[in-house]
Formats: structure tokens, C-alpha cells, sequence
């Protein structure tokens, strides 16, 4: 008997402590732990230039996603670029989706997270026409790096623009 109720306490007490939570029902408690890393990136962030103004807003939806939109425009009236964008943990997995009116049959484009540190982002879909990279990068005087890069029309590309947070 002695046998059997030793190793029955050690799974017992193994279950109980192991590195899952549990709420009061029982129910696990699902953590997000890759999309907190990344919550360095919530705000609104611009760029102005001479030609106009990019900007990129994000905010938390829920405990497994951000959402944000990016949109450059000239004048603050024409838009030239507009595109929702979220970032969202599926298990493991962080994914950046990206939805532009008009293009992909209006479909989100997925990019997996290959890369991630305390101020850096890094997205990837190897299938995409262009960009096959998406990359987040905080600086050390606070503003944010966004890049995107890969193969356009056979050729390398890249394309980088420093953005600040509005206060």
C-alpha cells in the first residue's frame, strides 16, 4: 500500500503546482505570454515628412490580441494607404495580420513571429508577394523602427521608417 500512495502524492502534488493556473472551477487559464512581450508597441506612433504623415494605432482588444490601424495620408485628407492590422497569440504562436481594403480579396495576410526580444519584433511569411518581413524595432530614445523587406519584383527591397510616440 505504501507504494502506491507515495507515487500517487508525488502526481498529486505535481498537478496541482505544475506551471498551468487554474481558476476556482478548475477552468485553465490560458496565458499570453508572447503577446505581452510585445506590449511595448501600444500607442499611437507618427511619422511626418514633407509628403505626409504616416501613423500607426494600437490598442488591446482582449487578453489574446492587439489591433491597430496604419494609414498614411497627405494634407490630413487623402489617404493613400490604409490597413487594420493586429497582432494575435494562437497557442505559442504571435502572428501579425494584416488587412488592406482591396488588396488579397480584403483576406488578412499572416506573418509568424520568428523573432522576439525585449525591443524587437520580428514577422515572416516566406509566401508573400511583398513583404515577406515585417520588423518592429523600439530605439533606446523611444521611437519605434517599423521595417518591412523581402523580394519585390525579383530584387531586394526594404523599406524603414522611424516613427515617434504622440504624447
Amino acid at each position: 500500500m505504501k507504494k502506491i500512495v507515495f507515487p500517487a502524492l508525488v502526481l498529486i502534488a505535481l498537478t496541482l503546482f505544475s506551471c498551468k493556473k487554474y481558476d476556482v472551477n478548475g477552468n485553465l487559464i490560458k496565458s499570453y505570454d508572447e503577446l505581452q512581450k510585445a506590449k511595448w508597441i501600444l500607442g499611437e506612433w507618427e511619422k511626418k515628412d514633407s509628403l505626409g504623415m504616416l501613423k500607426e494605432i494600437w490598442t488591446t482588444q482582449d487578453d489574446s490580441s492587439f489591433v491597430g490601424q496604419s494609414y498614411y495620408f497627405q494634407n490630413e485628407k487623402d489617404t493613400l494607404h490604409n490597413e487594420q492590422i493586429e497582432l494575435v497569440q494562437d497557442g505559442d504562436n504571435l502572428f501579425y495580420r494584416a488587412t488592406v481594403k482591396g488588396e488579397n480579396n480584403d483576406e488578412a495576410v499572416s506573418f509568424q513571429m520568428t523573432k522576439s526580444e525585449d525591443s524587437l519584433l520580428i514577422f515572416e511569411n516566406p509566401k508573400h508577394d511583398y513583404p515577406q518581413k515585417i520588423q518592429y524595432k523600439l530605439m533606446k530614445n523611444g521611437s519605434l523602427m517599423a521595417t518591412i523587406s523581402g523580394k519585390q519584383n525579383t530584387k531586394n527591397s526594404s523599406e524603414s521608417y522611424l516613427m515617434q510616440k504622440k504624447k
